[in-house]
């Protein structure tokens, strides 16, 4: 299992340190929730706050990109300038998908595509043969402190059965990657469901004991 510390949950007014005690701790994936305040209500950074951190962090740590934005099309080039190794973008958000999916590949970089809890992943039939990465939303995306929506494990066990099939025909592997709520009680339900990759926010990131504890205890429940 990835577990890919969300940096919006750390200490925003000391970024690179936090971001530091997560990769000592040994985590190599950072995720970067991007807002725009127009595709959701919140806004958080841009290009410059992440080119920043990847001077800070060198180019070990992997920039997973959570665009949640309405101008992505427009504008990935300058997150993948920035340093980030990774793209996902919002179905729900974006004109012509394909397009630019091909296009963040095509710029060195791995594309992955986000579903809302309520956005079917019918949606994305027709792209997944291209997609290295799907992000399944348990929150809605944009609100904190949200509660976890089980009901996405239908969603995923079918998403695991499309890619287990694309697999078995020749198609590229597709990891799923799940955000919203995940924490050491849940962390290996989701992973039974067929998610590989887990975003944690407060999960990794709180008052209540350090990244290193935080991080052993999803293992050890992972182990369980």
């Amino acid at each position: 299992m990835i577990i890919a510390p969300s940096i919006l949950t750390a200490d925003l007014s000391n970024l690179a340190v936090s971001c530091q005690e997560a990769i000592d701790a040994g985590i190599n994936v950072l995720h970067l929730d991007v807002m725009d305040g127009n595709f959701v209500p919140n806004m958080t950074f841009g290009p410059p706050v992440i080119k920043s951190l990847r001077n800070a962090l060198g180019d070990d740590v992997h920039f997973d990109a959570h665009l949640m934005i309405s101008n992505a099309e427009e504008c990935y080039m300058d997150y993948i300038n920035a340093g980030c190794n990774h793209i996902s973008v919002h179905v729900e958000a974006t004109t012509h998908l394909h397009r630019l999916v091909m296009a963040i590949r095509d710029a060195g970089a791995t594309a992955g595509v986000v579903l809302n809890p309520a956005t079917p992943i019918e949606t994305i039939t027709e792209i997944l043969p291209d997609l290295d990465l799907v992000l399944i939303m348990s929150v809605n995306p944009g609100f904190g402190g949200q509660s976890f929506i089980a009901s996405v494990e239908g969603k995923i066990r079918r998403l695991k059965s499309m890619i287990d099939q694309q697999v078995a025909n020749g198609g590229r592997p597709v990891q799923i990657q799940i955000d919203g709520g995940i924490k050491a009680h849940n962390i290996a339900m989701v992973g039974e469901w067929g998610v590989a990759n887990c975003v944690v926010g407060s999960g990794l990131f709180n008052k209540q004991a350090s990244v290193k504890e935080n991080l052993q205890a999803l293992k050890t429940a992972l182990e369980v």
